[in-house]
C-alpha cells in the first residue's frame, strides 16, 4: 500500500515570495509562512508560532509572485519533501520544505484590492464576483 504526503496549513507569509528562474525557464518562489496555536499554560495564554518553508514551482510560483505578499493569509496544500545540500564549507545541511500544490488567498476583500493584478482593473461589487487565481483544480481563472 502507497502512504500519504498531504500538508494542510493555513497561515501568515513572512515575507514576500522570493521568486528565482532556472534553466529552461522554471519559475519557483519560496517564502516562510508562520501557522500560530494558542493553548492555555497555567492559567495563562501561550501563543506558539510555527514557521514552514514554501516551495511553489512553475505557474503557481508565477501567480504567487502576483499576489502573495508578506502578512497576507494564504491556505496551502502540498506535500512535504526533504532535500540535502553542500554550504560553503562542504558541510551537508538538510532542510524539510512544502512543496505547494495549491494555494487559496484567504481574507476580506480589501485585502486584495491593491494587489498589482487588481490596479487599473475592475474591482469586485461583492464577494460572489470576487475570484482567486487559483481553484481547487490548480488552473487559472483566466
Amino acid at each position: 500500500m502507497s502512504g500519504i504526503n498531504k500538508v494542510i496549513l493555513v497561515g501568515h507569509l513572512g515575507k514576500d515570495p522570493e521568486v528565482r528562474h532556472l534553466e529552461g525557464g522554471v519559475t519557483v518562489a519560496s517564502f516562510p509562512l508562520a501557522t500560530s496555536e494558542t493553548y492555555n499554560k497555567d492559567g495563562k495564554r501561550v501563543e506558539q508560532t510555527e514557521w514552514h518553508n514554501i516551495v511553489l514551482w512553475r505557474g503557481l510560483a508565477e501567480v504567487a509572485s502576483k499576489y502573495l505578499q508578506k502578512g497576507k493569509l494564504v491556505y496551502i496544500e502540498g506535500k512535504l519533501r526533504t532535500r540535502s545540500f553542500e554550504d560553503k564549507e562542504k558541510v551537508k545541511k538538510y532542510v524539510t520544505e512544502v512543496v505547494a500544490e495549491n494555494f487559496t488567498m484567504l481574507g476580506r476583500k480589501s485585502d486584495f484590492e491593491n494587489t498589482p493584478a487588481n490596479n487599473g482593473g475592475t474591482t469586485p461589487k461583492s464577494e460572489d464576483d470576487f475570484v482567486s487565481p487559483v481553484d481547487e483544480t490548480g488552473d487559472l481563472p483566466f
